[in-house]
């Protein structure tokens, strides 16, 4: 067949292969293009880089090289372990990602040319090894990195009312702080501009069926809404606390979480997800990444502490349904700084600061006794079977994203407001370790008229389950045995049954006998 009547695709695929010198001379020709398109190449960026040498006789001393290479670079941080800050693809909030070997192999060829010595000192570049990597991040409390607390993308406050905006990594605070707004807000805002704000608010968020708030019909949108003119609820209360907390948590050494409720059987689909979600967005400026308890309570600190590390400046523990929240790792994040949590695959507990926002939703949601003070606490009852057939109109994110500064500000506006007029707040009842937050959010609220959600706190121990068998068994020893002394073995057998209804052992009932003494009967119910 002549040459000419071949199409052009059969002969490329015929055609023999090209000699080894075309190749090189076409892909030089290729890096030529490429490097005069986009900078330097890569060979001549590593030319400029320093030498990082390799002692294979002695691995750590070049674990330790590696340490001072990453310190010095300012772009690696310490959060219990080394970690990098991370923009997911999305270009959401960026977290902190626990360094890897591999990860920290890489970093090292960024900043460095790792080389091999030999003996005539000539240098030829080498890979890293794992074994330095590894050594590296075994360094626990050596690494030399600056401290991250946390992720932020609201502005930073000062108990003057000051807010100021920072980009990167802010000295002064430990923070990461990432498209942080400018809210406009009053130099001097009056108790007016306050009450206007809070108002601003509430009718936001109108439509969510708080459980104890006054409820009018809203013909235009046809269904039940919250009435503004009746004094608010217990549990609006507890929700615009909670979403002024979320967005004074990063200036807050210690603050409460939000815990978002619904009835057991007729709570799916209320709005607990679409509440939080709103309070995460006004706050931070993107939703929150949810995740679940998981099977068992060890599963859930798993998930819990690397949620912490992660530095995520909203943690959302959702669909929490049916049970009693109990987690040590959560409560000690919430009350202790620094937290010793331990890390996933390492065997040891590390220090951990947080400024996270902790957020739980659930249905038939309670928590424990140890967590009944760490959460602010707010119930949805639409009272109807299928709450989520409700007519609502499609957006209502969309609505809170869009005016996200506008939320923001008047969030802020009463908070500076309490701030400039401390002196003539209103106080409410203590609550121990959170006496900061209280000053800040709480006491500002109560004086525009929101009730005090501490004086909830003896509603939700009283629905622990622990705390009841404990009232109870004691109910039972009083009407037993009344205030006589009494060994063990010359109990009633309905108390031994209600203390140890296993029948295990004598030995166990005078341990559970033990870990009920010290507590008292009043204190218990």
């Amino acid at each position: 067949m002549p040459r000419s009547s071949t199409p052009r695709l059969h002969r490329a695929q015929g055609r023999a292969p090209r000699s080894p010198s075309r190749t090189r001379r076409a892909s030089r020709t290729v890096r030529k293009h490429i490097a005069q398109a986009s900078g330097p190449s890569r060979e001549e960026v590593v030319a400029t880089l320093p030498d990082l040498e390799v002692d294979y006789g002695n691995f750590p001393s070049t674990a330790y090289s590696v340490r001072d290479l990453l310190a010095a670079s300012g772009c690696f941080f310490g959060r219990g372990t080394p970690v990098l800050i991370a923009t997911p693809a999305d270009k959401t909030m960026p977290i902190a990602m626990p360094l890897t070997r591999h990860h920290v192999v890489l970093a090292t060829h960024r900043l460095a040319r790792p080389v091999r010595v030999d003996g005539n000192w000539k240098a030829t570049p080498v890979t890293l090894p794992n074994r330095v990597a590894e050594l590296y991040l075994a360094m626990t409390g050596e690494w030399h990195l600056l401290p991250l607390v946390g992720i932020t993308s609201t502005p930073l406050l000062s108990d003057d009312g000051g807010a100021r905006v920072a980009e990167g990594y802010d000295a002064a605070t430990g923070l990461w702080c990432a498209q942080m707004p400018a809210p406009c807000l009053p130099e001097r805002p009056s108790r007016a501009e306050a009450e206007a704000a809070l108002l601003l608010l509430r009718r936001a968020f109108r439509t969510f069926a708080f459980g104890d708030a006054a409820r009018m019909f809203d013909p235009s949108l046809g269904v039940e809404v919250v009435d503004h003119r009746r004094p608010m609820g217990m549990d609006e209360s507890g929700f615009v606390h909670g979403l002024l907390t979320a967005v004074c948590r990063p200036s807050l050494w210690l603050a409460p979480g939000l815990a978002i409720a619904a009835p057991a059987l007729s709570g799916s689909g209320v709005g607990k997800g679409l509440l939080a979600r709103a309070v995460s967005i006004i706050a931070f400026g993107s939703p929150p990444r949810a995740f679940t308890m998981g099977n068992d309570r060890a599963e859930l600190d798993k998930r819990l502490v690397a949620a912490l590390i992660e530095a995520r400046p909203f943690v959302f523990l959702d669909n929490v349904n049916g049970v009693a929240l109990r987690s040590d790792a959560l409560a000690s994040a919430m009350t202790e700084r620094p937290a010793h949590v331990r890390v996933l695959g390492v065997s040891r507990m590390v220090p951990l600061n947080s400024a996270a926002f902790i957020c739980v939703t659930g249905n038939g949601l309670t928590v424990t006794e140890d967590l009944a003070r760490r959460f602010l606490w707010s119930e949805l009852d639409a009272r109807m079977e299928d709450p989520e057939q409700r007519p609502f109109a499609a957006g209502f994110l969309k609505q809170i994203e869009s005016r996200r500064a506008e939320f923001l500000a008047a969030v802020l506006t009463i908070w500076r407001w309490g701030r400039q007029n401390a002196a003539e707040l209103r106080r409410g009842r203590p609550l121990g370790g959170f006496e900061h937050w209280a000053e800040w959010c709480r006491d500002s609220l109560l004086t525009l008229g929101c009730p005090d959600p501490v004086e909830r706190l003896a509603t939700l121990k009283s629905r622990d389950t622990r705390r009841q068998r404990v009232a109870e068994i004691f109910e039972l020893w009083w009407a037993h045995h009344g205030p006589t002394p009494m060994k063990v073995t010359d109990l009633a057998g309905a108390l031994k049954t209600a203390i140890d209804p296993q029948n295990r052992s004598r030995q166990y009932l005078a341990r559970a006998v033990q870990q009920l003494a010290g507590r008292e009967r009043r204190g218990s119910c």
